[in-house]
């Protein structure tokens, strides 16, 4: 009994906080001992996991509301971008309305020409490329251009080669085509010198092809800057390439070639910027190329011209595919002698 005595009172410290109403026969009560203890026990850790748990939910409950905070910042964030672009939109729709309204409509163009059509597809609403018609005495002006860039500069700067052709040919009385490049040069050097304003050098320019046709001689000029013109006659294309030489980045000063070419009754001319040929699309997802352009336009110059519109129309989407349209889109085709509408 005293070596029981003993052992009883070695382990009554560590049990004492654990089992406070032990009974008195604890000793002979073992099993009811253990069964108490692995009691306590796990109603203490029942008790650390609900304080486990109730933190964890406090914490998943401050960070949703700190996502719901979040996602309220970007809704906001997201009306406010939906106005901007809206508001943007607008503008852009506001200024294409005046850009159609300085450009010939087509029903303008055909009143010179009967036969033609023009193919007119901005990348960005507003667009880089333009182009020009105008009379003076027995001469024709046909002028088509593509300005550095798309969109909004782009735009500007049409609108400024538009102002520099009105004032070449109608106030200054110019005809021949090489001069009135020339003259597109150095007036757009000068207007975008660095000289005005240091630190906004402006190295943008324009392509330009000009036509000038005298249907009483049946004459044809031309002069391109990075600009070609194509002539279909009997079924056989010609390309009549323009110099290598930039509007408005002339610095040398070098001199347009003027191309004078005898008209015969049913040659058609193309004038065009290099955002058709170079729209990628297809199968191998390429550029749509020069080649497989003219091809075409020599497939479809005998048809009529409001079916050479629509299947240019046509076949560019197709070509697509989905891409997206990397440049603005022109293409100007007219039957030089047709006459006129009335």
């Amino acid at each position: 009994m005293t070596g029981k005595r003993k052992y009883s009172f070695s382990l009554f410290p560590l049990f004492i906080f654990l089992v406070p109403a032990l009974p008195e026969n604890f000793l002979y009560s073992v099993p009811e001992l253990t069964l108490r203890i692995i009691v306590y026990v796990a109603l203490f850790l029942l008790l650390v996991s609900i304080i486990s748990q109730s933190w964890s939910l406090y914490k998943t409950r401050h960070l949703l509301r700190e996502k719901q905070l979040a996602l309220e910042k970007i809704e906001i964030q997201k009306h406010e971008l939906e106005i901007r672009d809206k508001n943007l939109t607008d503008s852009l729709i506001y200024a294409q309305r005046i850009q159609e309204a300085m450009l010939p409509s087509e029903d303008f163009f055909r009143s010179h020409f009967r036969d033609s059509f023009i193919f007119f597809r901005p990348k960005d609403i507003i667009s880089g490329d333009f182009y020009w018609i105008g009379e003076k005495g027995d001469k024709i002006f046909v002028i088509a251009a593509d300005c550095t860039g798309h969109g909004v500069p782009g735009a500007l700067l049409s609108m400024v080669g538009l102002e520099i052709i009105e004032k070449a040919i109608n106030e200054d009385n110019i005809e021949n085509p090489a001069v009135i490049l020339s003259v597109m040069d150095k007036v757009l050097e000068k207007t975008f010198s660095s000289g005005k304003n240091i630190g906004t050098i402006i190295r943008d320019g324009m392509d330009v092809g000009l036509c000038v046709i005298n249907r009483k001689r049946k004459k044809l000029e031309f002069a391109g800057a990075f600009f070609p013109l194509y002539l279909i006659r009997n079924n056989t294309l010609a390309e009549i390439k323009g110099d290598k030489i930039i509007i408005g980045m002339n610095q040398k000063g070098q001199e347009y070639t003027n191309n004078e070419i005898d008209l015969e009754d049913n040659d058609i001319l193309y004038l065009f910027s290099d955002g058709y040929p170079d729209q990628f699309g297809g199968t191998e997802n390429k550029k749509f190329m020069y080649r497989r352009f003219r091809y075409l336009l020599t497939t479809i110059h005998g048809f009529p011209v409001n079916d050479q519109k629509d299947i240019l129309d046509e076949n560019i989407k197709t070509w697509m595919a989905g891409n997206k349209q990397l440049d603005d889109m022109m293409v100007l085709g007219f039957k030089p002698l047709s006459g006129n509408s009335k």
